[in-house]
């Protein structure tokens, strides 16, 4: 299903979050549109992920036209649905690339979806701003593929640090069948070692299912093990915070970014008490102290989207909310939409405060964030907690 947005009142942001795109209000808009392109997982298994993210694109290429455009010429966003299916993603980016000519794509809810398209990017040569989470996005680095989430590896990276403050060595890992989950138990497999971890557990549950009890009772009975870390996203967070819950069990449970939204704690339903992740402090902002980098652009992309869309934001919303500003700052500096350009500037962007962090991307880094840009957090009657 093809949406084309392209104008309407919106909540505004507070002025400072937008300053950076260098906007003009009342300027005369161009009459041919720069087309930015999205494929995202609206519905579907994903709906979560891609749900918050289109709201965020509508509101800020709202916010962007009535401003004045971008480079004196209407933005456009062109959207299509996935589904949350691969096949569907490939059919969008090749409809995108060569009928509708975006100049840009920021899209791509999931990394199986992302994955599946990379190599119709990089034979078009088309800039393209993923939302996934996984690392294998950009690691190793393709010439026209970016990302804004935290990479899974940083989140191990993150929960592996914590553990070891905890005096917690001993790990059950219990991990999903999708492409992030499978990222993110090979990573954690990989750094443990590193971090003085042993997985002494290691189990797998299937996709699609909807009781994880066999696997999570294995975890239990492992002699000696201190604490769970669960790798994966969507409705199999919530399911394995109430099967832990049922189980009786009481050592330390452990997310990713992929469980950073309401939509986890509620579909717990009283059972994510304790689950402790990192996050993008967007999470949290409220929590944050005042001289925080992040504080004034989280809270003023906050108050936008609570606003407009009466719902709490996600983490995940945040990710378009950067995608859109690194991108429409490229093509700022670019002066143009010429597409080599245009990617070259993505890769230069230099310590730009976004939700999700401060990003600073160079040739070898196509991600630009590191683990400082995470905080943990943790569930407190059935809201999330700033811990560091």
């Amino acid at each position: 299903m093809r949406t084309l947005l392209r104008r309407g009142a919106v909540a505004a942001l507070a002025a400072s979050a937008f300053m950076v795109l260098g906007l003009v209000p009342g300027r005369a808009l161009a009459a041919e549109p720069i087309r930015i392109g999205t494929f995202l997982s609206v519905s579907g298994g994903a709906s979560f992920l891609g749900d918050p993210e289109l709201k965020t694109m509508v509101m800020f290429i709202d916010r962007l036209n009535k401003n004045g455009g971008l480079l004196g010429r209407r933005v456009e966003l062109i959207h299509y649905d996935d589904e949350t299916r691969a096949k569907n993603a490939i059919t969008y980016v090749k409809r995108l690339i060569n009928q509708d000519k975006v100049d840009i794509i920021v899209g791509g809810s999931t990394t199986g979806n992302t994955m599946a398209v990379i190599k119709l990017i990089q034979k078009a040569g088309m800039p393209f701003i993923s939302l996934a989470g996984a690392g294998v996005i950009i690691d190793p680095v393709k010439k026209w593929v970016f990302k804004t989430p935290h990479t899974d590896k940083v989140a191990v990276a993150k929960i592996f640090t914590d553990m070891k403050s905890r005096g917690l060595t001993k790990v059950g890992l219990l991990s999903g069948s999708g492409g992030f989950d499978k990222s993110c138990r090979k990573n954690a497999l990989a750094l443990a070692p590193e971090f003085g971890i042993t997985i002494v557990a290691d189990e797998v549950h299937g996709k699609g299912d909807t009781d994880m009890t066999p696997q999570l009772t294995r975890i239990k009975s492992t002699a000696g093990v201190q604490t769970l870390l669960y790798c994966g996203f969507g409705a199999p967070t919530s399911i394995v915070a109430k099967n832990y819950k049922q189980l009786g069990m009481t050592i330390p449970h452990y997310q990713t970014h992929g469980s950073a939204s309401m939509k986890f704690i509620l579909g717990a339903a009283g059972a994510a008490e304790g689950v402790r992740l990192p996050a993008a402090a967007l999470l949290v902002v409220d929590q944050l102290p005042a001289d925080h980098p992040q504080k004034a652009v989280g809270t003023a992309y906050k108050k936008a989207y609570e606003a407009r869309y009466k719902e709490p934001i996600s983490t995940f919303g945040g990710h378009a909310y950067d995608g859109l500003l690194i991108a429409t700052e490229a093509i700022k500096r670019a002066g143009s939409t010429d597409k080599a350009k245009v990617r070259d500037e993505i890769e230069k962007t230099d310590h730009m405060v976004g939700v999700d962090g401060i990003f600073t991307m160079s040739p070898t880094d196509h991600l630009g964030l590191n683990a400082g840009s995470f905080v943990m957090v943790e569930v407190h009657d059935n809201k999330w907690k700033l811990i560091h």
